[in-house]
């Protein structure tokens, strides 16, 4: 016959334990979940500066008379193909940016799978480039129309057509913080698959 005796802990070991689980709670996602988050709200203001750069763009548009109202000068986005390939190319990213905003929310749901992450990774270089080059090929044809060209005797348009230069202007710019965020996008996804906690 066997008598057992139970000895309870000590209290100091208990309070130690509680006193780890209060200090470092585990939460599922942890600092990855937070950068998802991270991601689709820039995602989102993203899509927001691309539709902003397409409308600004689309509705760059100027008449001026000569002479009398019948004869007049007009000077509108689709004088310029670049300017048309500008407003193409930023709807098919903002269609892009659209598409993807279900793959940023499976990244918040399943924070430590890479595969939602290099997916977007991936398509974010390929719509970035698209994107820069849309800008890119806009700011010349604003900078031709801000300053013209001596050798091949381009006149400036924007000391006549001064509303249409602004428009085009901004969303020039407008564009350009679109590429800017592309790029923050893509290094937050890029330091998430990065890292393994």
């Amino acid at each position: 016959m066997s008598t057992t005796i139970d000895v309870p802990e000590s209290s100091h070991n208990v309070s130690k334990e509680k006193a780890a689980t209060i200090i470092a709670p585990k939460r599922p996602g942890g600092w990855k979940k937070g950068v998802a988050i991270m991601d689709l709200i820039v995602r989102l203001g993203t899509l927001g500066s691309t539709i902003g750069a397409i409308a600004t763009m689309a509705n760059a548009d100027q008449t001026l008379p000569f002479f009398n109202q019948f004869v007049q000068f007009e000077a509108s986005y689709d004088s310029f193909s670049a300017l048309q390939f500008f407003v193409v190319t930023l709807a098919l990213v903002c269609g892009y940016l659209v598409l993807s905003l279900p793959i940023s929310i499976v990244a918040i749901v399943r924070p430590h799978a890479p595969g939602p992450r290099i997916f977007l990774i991936i398509l974010d270089t390929i719509f970035l480039t698209l994107a820069t080059s849309a800008a890119a090929a806009a700011a010349a044809i604003v900078y031709l129309a801000h300053n013209g060209e001596q050798d091949p005797n381009w006149l400036a348009i924007c000391n006549q057509y001064g509303t249409f230069c602004m428009q085009t202007s901004e969303g020039v710019v407008i564009a350009f913080l679109a590429v800017v965020s592309f790029i923050i996008m893509i290094i937050i996804n890029t330091l998430a698959l990065g890292k393994k906690h």
